[in-house]
């Protein structure tokens, strides 16, 4: 049977107290949304309809998924923001999966699960529950004998005795989608001028219908979002999900309490990553390399067998065999060769370090192209911007940079060069030539052996 998935996301998410659409708010690096429409996605046969009210348009430009979207004008309820989706869907298919932006950790499993449960339902519909002993507002479940769901029971209109129900209604349906249409109709307005979809309930009861109800395996998937408390702990659930599917594929997490890993993140078998680490972004890290503890690395490739410490990297490529570390800093643009070194406080933007290049401490290389086996000495820096344009350094293969030089841009360095300490270059420097000296000048020529 096909099935479609509807994804709510008109709220406004008030009690988030936030200048930002509720549903755009991060969670493990991707916004709240993101996470149920890839789950709505990956359980159902199509691109899923979300259905924006509030803030709309920002909502609609902040993702970048698979979708359709229709408008619920007037925010007059789950129910009504369903009834959106009709005239999409109507005779396109079978089964209608309703879900929530707000409940980003729901899984596709579980999703399958109800669509799997309402397949072999006789009844107009299956929903999803959760036992739990923090009701969290939600409505408690009344079963009739026979296990079908009797009632959706709402918090404020609870007895004593309902309140003490354990099983909550989630917020996650699969509905026949030729009863849906015709059912919705019939949902009574709420004293507050609203139709709520759990309503439906007594509906398909009063027709003599079965509502079947599938308790989630998971409790940490019915965490919805209302406030910034919620958000927390849903990060704190999230992050253990991410970290033991990471350790279940081959990585070693010393301290998975600890470290962060985002939901676009991949990481190679037999990596170890060590306390304090946040893994951000687009980052993608190969097998056997060595992370943290302290490190920050945000939408870089790294290669493999690298070891990177207390260190941050961000909008970088390293290839394989690097090693970076403590305290050095690579910014967007920077492009780490196979086997470069960078020690304590070096900093690196905008340049390409070829193979073996050496930079040991205290240096910043910007917009620059570094030739293979440099090594670069401390308090190097490149002087890259005149305060209206930013220039280049080219520095070729085997040069010798010596420590507290100032290579002021435009410039040029031949291959087998070398500077003097404290020198400050200003005019390119031909191969193998020693320069030395403020302004730097030639003193001598160097054999290949120096």
């Amino acid at each position: 049977m096909k099935a479609t998935a509807v994804v709510l996301a008109a709220g406004q998410g008030t009690r988030m107290h936030s200048k930002l659409p509720k549903v755009l708010h991060p969670l493990a690096g991707k916004p709240l949304i993101w996470h149920a429409l890839r789950a709505a996605h990956e359980s159902s046969s199509s691109a899923p309809v979300v259905v924006l009210g509030h803030a709309a348009e920002q909502i609609s430009a902040g993702i970048d998924q698979d979708m359709r979207i229709v408008i619920q004008e007037e925010q007059l309820g789950t129910a009504h923001a369903v009834k959106q989706s009709e005239a999409l869907l109507r005779g396109k298919t079978d089964l209608v999966l309703v879900t929530n932006a707000d409940l980003p950790l729901l899984s596709s499993t579980s999703l399958k699960g109800v669509i799997d449960e309402q397949s072999n339902n006789p009844g107009p519909f299956s929903l999803l529950t959760v036992f739990s002993d923090e009701a969290r507002g939600f409505g408690r479940i009344t079963r009739n004998p026979d296990g079908s769901v009797q009632a959706i029971v709402e918090e404020a209109h609870a007895t004593p005795e309902q309140l003490a129900i354990k099983e909550l209604n989630v917020g996650a349906y699969c509905f026949r989608a030729d009863w849906l249409w015709s059912a919705l109709a019939k949902v009574p307005v709420s004293p507050k001028g609203e139709y709520y979809l759990t309503d439906l309930v007594s509906v398909a009861v009063s027709q003599g219908e079965t509502v079947r109800a599938l308790p989630l395996e998971d409790p940490a998937e019915a965490i919805g979002i209302n406030t910034r408390n919620h958000l927390a702990e849903a990060e704190a659930a999230m992050r253990t999900r991410i970290n033991s599917q990471w350790m279940a594929s081959g990585v070693t997490i010393v301290d998975p309490s600890t470290t962060y890993i985002d939901s676009g993140v991949t990481v190679g078998q037999d990596t170890t990553i060590w306390p304090n680490t946040f893994l951000q972004g687009e980052t993608t890290v190969g097998e056997e390399c060595d992370l943290g503890p302290n490190t920050i690395v945000r939408d870089t490739k790294i290669g493999t067998q690298c070891k990177i410490t207390a260190s941050m990297l961000e909008s970088a490529e390293v290839e394989d065999d690097v090693d970076i570390g403590p305290f050095s800093h690579l910014r967007k643009g920077a492009h780490l060769a196979s086997k470069v070194h960078l020690g304590n406080y070096a900093e690196v933007k905008n340049s390409y370090f070829a193979s073996g290049v050496k930079m040991g401490h205290f240096s910043y290389i910007g917009d620059a192209t570094i030739g293979e086996n440099v090594n670069i000495g401390a308090g190097t820096i490149t002087a890259n911007y005149d305060g209206q344009s930013k220039h280049r350094t080219e520095i070729a293969q085997d040069v010798f940079i010596g420590s507290d030089t100032m290579l002021v841009a435009p410039l040029k360095i031949g291959r087998g060069a070398r500077t003097g300490a404290g020198s400050v270059v200003t005019k390119d420097v031909p191969e193998n030539t020693m320069v030395v000296g403020i302004p730097a000048r030639p003193i001598r020529k160097l054999d290949s052996s120096e």
